[in-house]
This record gives structure tokens, sequence and C-alpha cells, in this order.
């Protein structure tokens, strides 16, 4: 069974902007799923169509095989959303946000406040539980979002851009809290970030969305095996005897005297680079990846899918 399966959905805006252009997506049942697009790219018009705050133009989303034409409700208590926004009363404690959308969703007041405790413990929250929402901090207002979300034990969790904003120690818990919930408790999860760091440690499979339409979908790892180059930042303990800007297969940029930028074809080492610095009279104090291979991957695909849409324009109109 399939968590998610979206079927030919198209939305058409009042002020006739295509969101979405007749999209198929299918995500497995356990999965954890990311889709990546640019700004203005339509995940966030799907996630809201999924959720029931928006309506589609046409085609079919169903969930856990129940319709969402025809079974509203019950697609609606299968799905718990974090959003980009900020959407709970700030007067409200804690404690009473995450309950009374336990109340909302038919769980009595004892069930409900037990789990609260334990999601709010696991979210490090459990001690700010008396505490308004609008004195929180970004960070904690973040995993109020997603406390809120999961109070009814939802099958499938949407979380849109979860952690904007937030940091980095921060970050790594609640990716260990979303990993702890998508392996023991089954649930599927869809993410979408800009953190593509986020969605290459975390996700099994990816789509990747640009001008309202699904551009690639697979395997994060077959698609990371497509990417052509990594780049990578050198501290330079000593420069290298040529001032040439090719070492070999290895393109040399420097951004000030005492470090570079050097990209690595697919199909070369670090090692075949390590020794040509060594050979080119470089030695290094520290070296780090520039961005990760997803988000280099992605900002190809994205620079492809955009020639490839500028090309099409200028061929019909000619």
């Amino acid at each position: 069974m399939n968590a998610l399966s979206i079927r030919q959905l198209t939305k058409t805006y009042d002020n006739s902007v295509h969101a979405l252009r007749g999209i198929d997506l299918d995500v497995a049942s356990g999965d954890f799923f990311a889709l990546l697009g640019p700004n203005g790219a339509g995940k966030s018009t799907a996630i809201g169509i999924i959720c029931s705050l928006l309506n589609p133009t046409s085609g079919e989303v169903t969930v856990f095989d129940h319709k969402l034409a025809t079974e509203r409700e019950v697609v609606k208590s299968m799905i718990g959303l974090v959003p980009q926004e900020f959407n709970f009363n700030v007067f409200e404690t804690v404690l009473n946000v995450v309950t009374n959308v336990a109340g909302y969703n038919g769980i009595g007041w004892s069930e409900a406040n037990k789990r609260a405790e334990y999601i709010l413990k696991r979210l490090d929250l459990w001690e700010k539980k008396d505490t308004p929402g609008r004195q929180l901090s970004g960070g904690m207002k973040r995993r109020l979002m997603i406390a809120r979300a999961l109070i009814h034990q939802p099958k499938l969790l949407i979380l849109d851009e979860p952690t904007a904003g937030v940091d980095i120690e921060i970050r790594r818990s609640m990716w260990e809290y979303l990993t702890e919930i998508n392996e023991q408790d089954g649930t599927t999860i869809i993410l979408t970030t800009h953190y593509l760091e986020e969605a290459e440690a975390l996700c099994r499979n990816v789509a990747i969305i640009d001008g309202g339409e699904i551009i690639e979908n697979g395997r994060v790892a077959e698609l990371l095996s497509r990417a052509t180059m990594e780049t990578y930042v050198l501290d330079m303990l000593s420069k290298p005897t040529s001032t040439s800007s090719q070492l070999g297969p290895f393109a040399l940029r420097y951004r000030d005297d005492d470090t570079i930028e050097v990209d690595v074809p697919q199909g070369h080492t670090l090692n075949e680079l390590l020794s040509s610095l060594s050979e080119a009279g470089v030695r290094v104090s520290s070296m780090r990846n520039k961005s990760n291979r997803l988000e280099q991957l992605f900002l190809q695909l994205v620079d492809r899918d955009s020639k490839d849409s500028l090309g099409g324009s200028a061929s019909n109109a000619s």
C-alpha cells in the first residue's frame, strides 16, 4: 500500500498561475521521502491540496487507499502537518496547544495528556509545558509545531521546512526524533527543506519539482550517483608552485591567498586530488565540502530544466 498516491494533479489559481501541471507521485508506506524544489516550484501548493487546505483544479489524491475527494475526513485524520509558518495560539500554554488538537481529533483528556507528556519530553519541551507559546524561542516553537502534528498519531507526517531558523544542535535532535518515529513507529514522513543535507541524510527517496512539474523522482542514492562534480574548499599551509587554474582533471579557484576551491569530477577520488596537490607543492590544513552532493545535483537539474523551458518557449514563439 502507498501512503500517498497523486494522479494528474493540477492547480491553476484565479490569477491564471499554473502552480501544478498534472503531477504524478507515489510515496510508499513507511518511507522517509523528500519533496524538493526552488521557491514557487509548487511544493506548498501540493502539500496544501493533500492536507485539504486547497482544492485542486483537477486530479486525484489518495492516502492509504482513501480518496481525498470522497473521504476527506478520513484522510485528514491520517495526516499530521507541520507548516512553514507558526499558526498556533501564542497565548496558550505549550501543553494546551498540543492537547487541544488532541481534543479536535476525538482523543480523551487522560489519553491526550499522556501522549502530550511523552511527545513534549522527547522534544525537550516538557519543562516549558506551562509557558505561553509567545515566550518560546524560534526553535522551541518549531518543536511545538511537530508535537502538535503528532498528538493524534498520524500515519503520514508532512513537514514543510520544519527546521528553518533552528540552530544546528536542535536540528540534529529533531532529525534523531524524526528518524525514530519513522523507523520504530512506521510513520511515513514527507519532508520539504532548503537544507539539502537533511534530505541526503534522512530520506530514502526524493522527488524534485520545478515549474509545477516533477522533473526527477527516485532513490536518493541513485540520484547522487549521477552527480557529475563535487566541490571542496581547502585551507592551505603552502600554495601551488604553479599559477595554473587546472591541476590535471581538477579545476582550482582562489577564494583568498590561503583558500582555494577545487572541483572533483565524477570518477576521480579524493586520494587522486590529494596526490595531485602534494605533487604541486600544496600542503592542506583542512578540507570541507562547499555544498553536499544532493544540493549540487539539485542545482544542476533545476538549471537544466529552466534552460529547457526557456528553449522551448523560444522555439514555440518562433
